[in-house]
């Protein structure tokens, strides 16, 4: 996948087209509960999708009450397991990931919610209704889970 070279290019410590990116997220997200206490307990089993001209990079991320518990590559055909799937070109989300770490947190149209029901950079997609709507109800959660790339992609980043 091309996102090892862009991800250099940006001086981040790490490329995000990997399971430790996500892991590193899960932690930054767990060690921190209270950023999601207020919008309360998630249950979701989300899948992100990063497309490059020569592969595809599929991670499940499963979320439970304030923590994201379990982080694993997923085949193309275990897809519809999931709740509902994001799904963009690995350029998309460099430039969603870029946006937290310029800011701090993702803004305007570079939130996972704006980009999802614009449609054009980034999908949501399900096959299940009641999957789908789950982004709709924990879409929160999952931005405070990416707006931890701030400190993941950090060049100074240990973790």
């Amino acid at each position: 996948m091309n996102g090892d070279a862009a991800s250099t290019a940006k001086g981040w410590a790490r490329a995000i087209d990997t399971v430790g990116f996500f892991v590193a997220l899960a932690d930054e997200m767990n060690e921190h509960p209270e950023r999601c206490q207020v919008i309360g307990d998630a249950e979701m089993d989300a899948v992100i999708v990063m497309r490059a001209p020569d592969s595809e990079f599929r991670v499940r991320l499963r979320f439970n009450g304030l923590r994201c518990e379990d982080i694993a590559v997923v085949r193309a055909d275990e897809l519809q397991h999931a709740d509902f799937r994001l799904v963009g070109d690995a350029s998309a989300w460099h430039v969603m990931f870029g946006d937290v770490v310029e800011h701090q947190r993702a803004t305007g149209l570079q939130t996972i919610n704006s980009l999802a029901l614009m449609g054009d950079a980034i999908m949501l997609e399900g096959d299940d209704p009641m999957g789908i709507d789950k982004f709709s109800r924990f879409n929160q959660t999952l931005q405070e889970f990416f707006d931890g790339a701030a400190v993941v992609l950090a060049p100074s980043c240990s973790v």
